[in-house]
């Protein structure tokens, strides 16, 4: 048995953990068939997953590789990873020492026919998702720069790790994990003990325990070896193809990878029983672990899929296939010639989703109707609240993300700079020493370097923001047609944050005080549930309000001095309770607008009597103004580059 990556001593064994059921079969499911395209391991913190990834590793069969036999390899993509290290790049040893221009293979080069591991997934910088993406689609990496064109191929098994309470994945890499498994700590108080009894014999003599659980490792490589070789005999009938599609349908998934991922596990799912042929039971455990995540397009959206539906569209999918099989005479192979457990066309050829119809976004099409339909909010914003854009003005330096322009470590590289900390800009460096190599008496050999001739490597990229909502939740505020549009509009921003990777805080004023509903998170989700149990009514102190976005934004300072603010306040303006409420008010916005706070005012007032008071309040804030029937990608950014 292979030891763990990188340790001395035996990992974890994979038949040791204790529970977590359906993440274990999901790993072997795509040991058995790599097409499956990965795993996403989401839950909270503690509950084993990285340790059962790891104890994977140990299970996957040897890889024949130019005639040499190695074990496949477990390889781990830091969240801080360079892009140098992810896709590769120039040997510099081999340019220094022998003037050859040579590449050396990153990570995605060494994860080849193996598994590439990325623990906490959802916090990878975007233009390495961006990389990812690239390579998940083609089996293969491209590299052109730093003077070095170079291909290899990459097809490898993605697995993921995430805690959703950091904050959530980017859409387009969610859909390129083929399954999804959703875990948590057993409440079952034997299970628990089990677990904890398990782990100190582990620390206490990693070797023994190993050995004792060797056995039942071997038992489960030996199985998977065995299933892949009768993956390809697995009969896939017509009756269960049909099935798998009119899940998919029900369920109203995008494009057609969901249904080759269906298709795929069913087979190995199969195969791994033993069985010749794909039964209903497959196509069922196949739907639990590739439907879920597809489903689930934006932070409205529940994850997971409830039974009950999915028991209907089991039937629902039995009673077409039953009634198809009655109209049509089957075929002599009772197969389509397009067996979905060929070579993914994400890997060899094009993507499938682009052979979907042309499927409408999820703001672009009606909620459907039938099994597994999405049941949405009646406040959930429709086509006039769009915003996209919204950014904080200037170059931060702030975590990563997908808003605001920055400078960071893992960012692009846009030019060289003489600047130390910053790096190695290696082409830079190269062409600064090759106008003095002359001069320095070379003519042949090593090149020679200088001090002088280092360059850094200046980086540009996004960052994501702290973005404070202040709602007036006050009585003038209350009148139905005008609090859910405010309440449209809120989730529509909400929804825009959860894709740019922002930190959210929702302030409500209402009454006498001004209510932090939600301290500053990465879930979008928990404020979304927050801001739908909203009360409203009573007066409105705006004083209040301002000044509590001044406290969270400084207070979040001290705990992340790079992270820049945004303050969206949605009010009328119309500032009531105690004395002088609009003055106290136009205090306090001042005060905000002293720090620095970017800021935009989304203006509610709305009727036949308008007092302006929400675009005064916007010029003491220093920030930007917008109408709420007025708010689009398109308003909103010119508002907030005009606050530059």
């Amino acid at each position: 048995m292979q030891q763990a990556v990188g340790s001395s001593e035996p990992g974890y064994p994979f038949s040791a953990i204790v529970g977590q059921d359906q993440l274990r079969l999901s790993l072997i499911l795509c040991a058995v068939h790599p097409g499956i395209g990965g795993v996403l391991v989401r839950g909270e913190k503690g509950t084993a997953k990285s340790t059962v990834v790891r104890a994977l590793a140990t299970l996957l069969p040897d890889i024949e590789d130019d005639g040499v036999t190695r074990p496949a390899r477990l390889v781990e993509l830091p969240v801080g990873a360079t892009e140098d290290r992810v896709v590769g790049s120039l040997d510099l040893e081999k340019v220094l020492r022998d003037g050859e221009r040579a590449f050396q293979p990153g990570l995605l080069a060494a994860a080849h026919r193996g598994v590439l591991y990325v623990d906490e997934v959802n916090l990878l910088h975007d233009h390495l998702v961006d990389v990812l993406l690239d390579a998940a689609a083609m089996g293969r990496v491209h590299i052109e720069r730093d003077g070095v064109s170079h291909s290899h191929p990459a097809q490898f098994v993605l697995v993921g790790t995430m805690n959703p309470e950091e904050g959530e994945l980017r859409p387009q890499l969610l859909d390129r994990f083929g399954l999804a498994v959703e875990v948590a700590a057993s409440r079952d108080v034997d299970i628990r003990m089990d677990v904890v009894r398990r782990r100190l014999n582990y620390e206490r003599d990693p070797r023994a325990f190993a050995a004792h659980y060797a056995d039942e490792d071997a038992d489960i490589a030996a199985h998977i070896v065995a299933a892949r070789v009768v993956l390809d005999q697995v009969e896939l009938d017509d009756t269960e193809l049909r099935r798998i599609a009119a899940l998919c349908a029900s369920f109203d998934v995008d494009g057609m990878r969901a249904d080759l991922v269906v298709a795929r596990t069913a087979s190995a799912h199969a195969a791994w029983r033993g069985s010749p042929k794909v039964e209903e039971s497959d196509v069922r455990v196949a739907a639990e672990l590739a439907l879920p995540h597809r489903r689930r397009r934006d932070p409205f959206d529940e994850p997971g899929i409830d039974e009950s539906a999915l028991d209907d569209a089991m039937r629902d999918a039995a009673e077409q296939a039953d009634s198809a099989q009655a109209d049509s005479p089957k075929s002599d192979s009772g197969q389509e010639s397009d067996d979905p457990t060929d070579p993914d066309p994400t890997v060899s050829g094009p993507d499938p989703d682009d052979d979907g119809g042309g499927a409408p976004t999820p703001d672009q099409a009606d909620p459907p109707s039938g099994n597994g339909s999405r049941d949405r909010d009646a406040a959930t914003p429709g086509s006039q609240f769009r915003a996209r854009l919204m950014e904080v003005p200037g170059v931060g330096e702030g975590a990563p993300g997908r808003r605001s322009r920055s400078r960071a470590a893992q960012g692009r590289v846009v030019r060289p700079t003489t600047e130390r900390g910053k790096g190695l800009h290696l082409i830079g460096t190269l062409f600064a020493a090759a106008e003095d190599q002359v001069a320095r008496g070379r003519t042949s050999g090593k090149f020679r370097l200088e001090p002088a001739d280092l360059r850094g490597a200046i980086r540009e990229g996004r960052e994501g923001n702290l973005i404070v909502f202040v709602v007036d939740a006050s009585g003038s505020m209350a009148a139905r047609d005008r609090l859910s549009a405010v309440t449209g509009a809120v989730l529509s921003l909400l929804r825009d944050a959860y894709q740019r990777r922002d930190k959210v805080a929702v302030i409500t004023v209402r009454g006498c005080e001004a209510e932090l509903v939600l301290p500053p998170t990465s879930s979008v989700d928990v404020a979304v549930t927050r801001l739908r149990r909203m009360k409203t009514g009573g007066k409105s102190p705006l004083a209040q309000g301002f000044l509590r976005a001044r406290e969270v934004v400084l207070r979040e300072k001290v705990r992340d001095p790079l992270r820049r603010a945004l303050v969206v306040a949605m009010t009328d303006g119309r500032a009531t309770g105690g004395i002088d409420p609009v003055g106290r008010a136009r205090i306090a916005a001042s005060r905000l607008a002293a720090d620095g706070t970017a800021s935009v005012v989304v203006d509610c007032e709305s009727g036949m009597v308008r007092l302006g008071l929400a675009a005064d309040f916007a010029g003491h804030l220093q920030g930007g103004y917008v109408r709420l029937a007025d708010l689009s990608a398109e308003h909103v950014a010119a508002v907030v580059r005009a606050a530059a």
